[in-house]
């Protein structure tokens, strides 16, 4: 093998999407942005604002723990706030309610005051490095090329959850 020579190099299957639907446990990354807004309780800098678009976000990379794409990452957003609308901001609530549903254990459609407490967060500092199972699909982007996303954290509520906090496996059929 010639370090300096690229040509004999053939593209391998680790650029191919990992499968739609596919679950997987995960850790959460953020690349911090260094936005903070001290009305809304974002600090820390882990808030990104896109200077164009004034929109702000969580820049986030989702890492597969276990089973058969263990190591492969997936990027991703997660929406704070868009001058254009709420549902940017909604949506991204939502991503993070069941990031935390599905890192706590917790049901989606559990009320106690316990898992109330569970939903809460003091910083972005808190979803940094937790672990969850993701449910993964695949969107095209700008250049209509296929790519992974993560589409939620799949909570208790789903019938193969505890396999997947327990040891880890990897299912590509739901």
């Amino acid at each position: 093998m010639d370090w300096n020579d690229f040509n004999d190099i053939v593209k391998e299957k680790i650029f191919e999407p990992i499968p739609r639907n596919t679950l997987a446990k995960v850790r959460i990354s953020i690349k911090p942005g260094g936005y903070d807004d001290l009305s809304r309780n974002w600090t820390g800098g882990y808030a990104t604002r896109n200077a164009s678009t004034g929109s702000i976000y969580l820049d986030v990379r989702f890492t597969i723990l276990e089973g058969k794409y263990i190591n492969r990452q997936v990027w991703g957003k997660i929406g704070l706030h868009s001058e254009k609308s709420e549902h940017w901001s909604n949506m991204g609530r939502a991503f993070v309610k069941s990031i935390l549903s599905s890192a706590t254990r917790i049901s989606l459609s559990d009320n106690s005051e316990k898992a109330r407490n569970l939903r809460k967060i003091n910083s972005f500092a808190d979803l940094d490095g937790l672990e969850f199972v993701a449910f993964i699909d695949i969107e095209r982007d700008r250049n209509d090329t296929e790519r992974n996303i993560v589409k939620w954290g799949v909570t208790p509520d789903h019938k193969d959850y505890s396999k997947y906090m327990s040891y880890g496996a990897i299912s590509e059929d739901l």
